[in-house]
């Protein structure tokens, strides 16, 4: 039987190809796949950044405000969100990232994140015997191998590691006390109920050693009367 020539070819048999991506189409295709590989990339800088240092997790300077902070966070929460991120490690990163916001909403524990931070500042301008209330892009600190700003977060981070390890011994030494402190009281609550033990136990023996007592004292008696009519 022979074909309608009429008859409508499929695109395999016309040898037509799938039609190509408009270049909108394309644009967006890889802008998606450029912002997926972007959301990784800042999963894994979460995760590498210094834990001990709130503002390296948000990638902020010390002058940020609280505005700012927020803002940061916001951005960077929506962006690395596990509904959206495919890396696997995208849900600890957030843990990470709403840490280190926390930590900075925390006055008092931003106070002493500051005071760290500058004390390092310090300690490098006088290294550099510059005062210490040079600015950062004063014309002494332009140039410097390593930047200054790098050696400001190597010597801020050293800083924090040994403030953490003294921290950390202070908890320990305080357990060691609390536990000292535990045991003492044990030791003293075992003792109280071992002396209430023993004047009970002599309570209890207490007619046993009075009726051993008149025993003795009667069989002495005797004895003694018994000598006297000897000698008499």
């Amino acid at each position: 039987m022979s074909r309608d020539p009429s008859a409508s070819n499929t695109p395999a048999e016309s040898g037509a190809s799938t039609p190509a991506l408009s270049d909108s189409d394309l644009e967006r295709l890889l802008n998606r796949e450029a912002s997926a590989i972007q959301r990784e990339l800042e999963v894994e800088r979460i995760l590498n950044a210094f834990k001990l240092n709130p503002y390296d997790t948000l990638d902020l300077e010390t002058s940020a405000t609280a505005e700012e902070i927020k803002k940061k966070y916001r951005q960077l929460s929506l962006f690395i969100h596990p509904d959206k991120c495919s890396h696997p490690r995208a849900p600890e990163a957030f843990d990470v990232l709403k840490k280190a916001e926390s930590e900075l909403g925390d006055a008092a524990k931003r106070e002493d994140l500051d005071a760290a931070i500058n004390q390092a500042r310090s300690t490098l301008l006088k290294g550099l015997s510059l005062p210490t209330s040079t600015p950062d892009d004063h014309p002494k600190l332009r140039g410097l191998t390593p930047p200054f700003k790098a050696q400001l977060r190597q010597k801020s981070k050293e800083l924090l590691i040994e403030e953490e390890f003294r921290r950390r011994r202070a908890v320990k030494m305080n357990l060691a006390n609390e536990g000292f402190e535990a045991r003492k009281k044990e030791e003293e609550v075992t003792a109280r109920k071992r002396k209430a033990e023993e004047d009970a136990r002599w309570e209890e023996t207490r007619e046993q050693r009075v009726d051993s007592w008149r025993s003795f004292s009667n069989t002495s008696k005797k004895k003694k009367k018994q000598k006297e009519n000897v000698l008499g």
